[in-house]
């Protein structure tokens, strides 16, 4: 039995082919930060008009005006692409959260739920959609969505200390399980396939929801 850990075991020879699904470096230099971010939305066109099979190392590098091999330097590979545009999306959403829910010092506490809310469960949010569940297998390891968990789950915790005049203050128990109840909803109602028209019913009925539940709480 194979005691080397979680991602740990030897490649089989069958798997020795596939593609590298993380990406090499991240950006740190203003020109590089610009090229990877026209990267990612060259991406999203793509998929929006062609459907991931349509998504291509050269097509996107194409389409986004560089060369293939200046794409390879952080991306080898589709997949590789993929995760990374997931972490900065991931990191987009908790920077919006910080700086238009948490704060903003004139807001009040329904205020900071309901862009929470917004930002998190909107139907343009590009960490939910049908086709990105069925990929997450491909580029995220269990750690991965752990991390995601965590920061995500920090975030909502901060709002909710930023809420003074909340009636009573709201334990870190409850903030985790109102996180878990509208995030796990939200992903959920991806893999179901929900229109937006019934996704935007469904968060304004769990906007008054957590409204009620906290203004009695």
């Amino acid at each position: 039995m194979d005691r080397n850990g979680f991602g740990k075991r030897g490649t089989p020879a069958s798997e020795a082919a596939k593609p590298r699904t993380k990406p090499l470096k991240r950006p740190s230099q203003a020109r590089a930060v610009f090229t990877v971010e026209a990267i990612y939305q060259a991406l999203v066109r793509i998929w929006q008009r062609d459907g991931w099979a349509g998504v291509t190392t050269r097509a996107v590098a194409l389409e986004a005006g560089f060369a293939v091999g200046t794409l390879y330097e952080y991306f080898p590979s589709k997949q590789a692409l993929l995760s990374g545009y997931v972490r900065h999306s991931i990191e987009q959403l908790l920077a919006r959260i910080d700086e238009q829910a948490i704060a903003p010092p004139e807001l009040d506490w329904r205020e900071r739920l309901a862009r929470l809310l917004r930002f998190s469960g909107e139907a343009m949010q590009p960490l939910f959609g049908f086709e990105m569940a069925q990929l997450e297998a491909q580029i995220a390891e269990p750690k991965h969505h752990l991390r995601a968990y965590q920061e995500l789950l920090e975030k909502w915790r901060q709002l909710f200390a930023a809420c003074a005049d909340l009636p009573q203050p709201v334990s870190a128990q409850r903030v985790e399980a109102l996180f878990l109840m509208v995030w796990g909803g939200r992903r959920y109602a991806a893999l179901a396939q929900l229109d937006e028209a019934r996704l935007r019913t469904w968060l304004e009925e769990v906007e008054r929801l957590l409204v009620a539940a906290l203004d009695s709480h």
